[in-house]
C-alpha cells in the first residue's frame, strides 16, 4: 500500500495551526545554527552578563548644551558598542504605537484564505504583500515566520493597492508611523553626523534626504513552534539599511551577537528598538557597528514584530566610507559600491570565477587576496565569520584593509573608472560573486530590503 504524501502548507501560521508535534526537515536549521537557543522567555528574565543598552532621547533637543550632549553621547556610545538600542522618550505617542501594532494584528488574525489575496510573488521579483520566505540559495531551509511587506514612505513611492483594507485602520494609522520614524531618522541621523565630527546633515543627506531615502516596512508574525529548539524566525543576519526601528508585541525574541555570545534582548515597555543597519556602518568606515542579530520562537505566544527598514537609494548613491572617516591610521574598509551591489553581496552566492573579477577590479594581488581568503575561514562558525573578519578584530580587518589600500588619489581614480561605463557597473557587481561560504544568514527574503536587514 502506497501512503499519501500530505502536502506541506504553503504558510507557516497553517503549518503550526495543522497540530504537528514535528516540524518539517526543510524548517531544521544546521546545529551550527542552534547554538545559544534555549528558553527565550527564561534567558530574558536573566540580569547578568551585557545588556541591549536603553537610550532616553528625552533630551535629544534639549536647549541645554551640556545635557544635549549628554544625551548624543549615549546614543553615539550604544551606536559605537553594540549598534542596536532600545529608544524611550522617542516622541512617538503610545496612543500610535497602540494602533499600529492593533492594525498589524488584526490583519494577522484574519484567515489565512483572506490574507491570501494580497500575496507577493517573490518568483517574478514582486516581493511587497503577503508572503512567506522561500528557500534560499545557500543552505536550502525555511525561516518559522509569515510576514507582510510594503513601502511606507515617501508617499509617492507607495502602493496604497496592496495595503491591507481590513481593518479600515490600517492604511490611516501606518502611515502616520512612518512619517513619524521619518522624523525620527532625521534626529537620529544628525546626532550619529555629528558623532563623527560631520555637519549634522552630512548623514541624512548621503542616503538619499527626503526625497530618496525609503521606509520599508516588514510586520513579522511568528507562530507558536512545537520545536522551537530547531528552528529559527529569522537566521543570523545584519541589516542592509541605514537604520532600522521595530516594535514587538512584548514577547521576546530577538537576539544579538555581541562579544562572541548570543544575547537575548529584554521587552522594554514603550520602547522602539533601533539597528545600525550596513549602510551607516560603511559610511562611518566601520566606526559604528551593524551587529549580528537574529529571530528566535518559542511553542506558548504568537510573536509579531514591526521593522521599518531606512534604505538608500539603490543605483543613486555609491556606499564607501566618507572621506573625512578614512586617515593612515584608520584606512577604508569598505570598497565603493551601490546599495543594489551591497545587496547583490550579500545575498546572492559567489564561486571562484567572479572573485578573478574582484581582484582585477581593485588590484589587488594573490599575496593579500590569499590573506582575506585565509581570515575568511579562520572560525567554524561560518554565520560569525564575516561578523568577525569584517568588524570585530582590528588586526583581521587590518587585512582586508590592505586589500582595499587604494584609499586617497588611486581609489577616487577607481572610482571613476567604476563610474564611467555600464560595463565597468557591471565588473564591479560581479566582485560580489564570489566565495559565500561565509555568508549563509545573509540571504533575505526581501530582495527590496533589507535584509532581514531581518527583524
Amino acid at each position: 500500500m502506497v501512503s499519501e504524501v500530505v502536502p506541506i502548507p504553503s504558510r507557516v501560521e497553517s503549518l503550526a495551526k495543522s497540530g504537528i508535534q514535528v516540524i518539517p526537515k526543510e524548517y531544521v536549521r544546521p546545529q551550527e545554527e542552534l547554538n545559544g537557543i534555549g528558553n527565550i522567555f527564561e534567558d530574558e528574565k536573566k540580569d547578568e552578563g551585557p545588556q541591549v543598552p536603553t537610550i532616553n532621547l528625552k533630551e535629544i533637543d534639549s536647549e541645554d548644551k551640556e545635557i544635549r550632549e549628554k544625551c548624543h553621547q549615549e546614543l553615539k556610545k550604544a551606536a559605537v558598542e553594540w549598534g542596536v538600542m532600545h529608544l524611550v522618550n522617542h516622541g512617538i505617542s503610545d496612543e500610535l504605537i497602540d494602533r499600529v501594532k492593533v492594525a498589524g494584528g488584526t490583519f494577522f488574525d484574519l484567515p489565512v484564505e483572506e490574507k491570501e489575496k494580497y500575496a507577493n510573488d517573490q518568483a517574478s521579483g514582486n516581493v511587497q504583500g503577503y508572503g512567506s520566505k522561500l528557500a534560499n540559495s545557500a543552505c536550502g531551509q525555511l525561516e518559522w515566520e509569515d510576514y507582510f511587506f510594503h513601502c511606507v514612505f515617501p508617499e509617492d513611492k507607495r502602493d496604497l493597492a496592496i495595503w491591507p483594507k481590513t481593518p479600515a485602520d490600517y492604511i490611516p494609522v501606518t502611515s502616520e508611523y512612518a512619517k513619524q520614524i521619518r522624523n525620527l531618522a532625521t534626529k537620529i541621523f544628525a546626532v550619529l553626523s555629528i558623532g563623527l565630527g560631520l555637519e549634522e546633515g552630512r548623514l541624512e543627506k548621503e542616503v538619499g534626504g527626503m526625497e530618496d531615502l525609503l521606509l520599508q516596512m516588514k510586520i513579522n508574525y511568528y507562530p507558536k513552534c512545537p520545536q522551537p529548539e530547531l528552528a529559527l524566525g529569522v537566521e543570523a543576519h545584519t541589516d542592509v539599511s541605514a537604520l532600522t526601528f521595530i516594535l514587538h508585541n512584548m514577547v521576546p525574541g530577538l537576539q544579538l551577537f555581541y562579544e562572541g555570545k548570543w544575547v537575548t534582548a529584554k521587552c522594554v515597555p514603550n520602547s522602539i528598538i533601533m539597528h545600525i543597519g550596513d549602510t551607516i556602518e560603511i559610511l562611518s568606515n566601520g566606526k559604528y557597528k551593524s551587529i549580528l542579530h537574529r529571530g528566535v520562537v518559542n511553542k506558548e505566544k504568537v510573536r509579531i514584530s514591526w521593522a521599518i527598514f531606512c534604505e538608500p537609494p539603490k543605483e543613486k548613491i555609491m556606499l564607501q566610507p566618507l572621506p573625512e572617516t578614512v586617515t593612515e591610521a584608520e584606512p577604508s574598509q569598505f570598497p565603493p559600491r551601490t546599495f543594489a551591489q551591497h545587496m547583490a553581496h550579500k545575498l546572492f552566492k559567489k564561486d571562484d570565477n567572479d572573485a578573478a573579477a574582484e581582484q582585477k577590479v581593485f588590484k589587488k594581488d594573490d599575496q593579500d587576496s590569499a590573506a582575506v581568503h585565509k581570515a575568511s575561514e579562520k572560525d567554524d562558525h561560518d554565520i560569525i565569520v564575516e561578523h568577525i573578519v569584517l568588524k570585530e578584530d582590528k588586526q583581521d580587518s587590518a587585512v582586508e584593509q590592505k586589500a582595499f589600500k587604494k584609499v586617497d588619489q588611486d581609489v577616487v581614480a577607481e572610482r571613476k573608472v567604476l563610474k564611467e561605463d555600464e560595463q565597468d557597473a557591471v565588473a564591479e557587481l560581479k566582485v560580489f560573486k564570489k566565495d559565500d561560504q561565509d555568508v549563509v544568514t545573509e540571504h533575505k527574503v526581501l530582495k527590496d530590503v533589507p535584509a532581514k536587514e531581518s527583524k
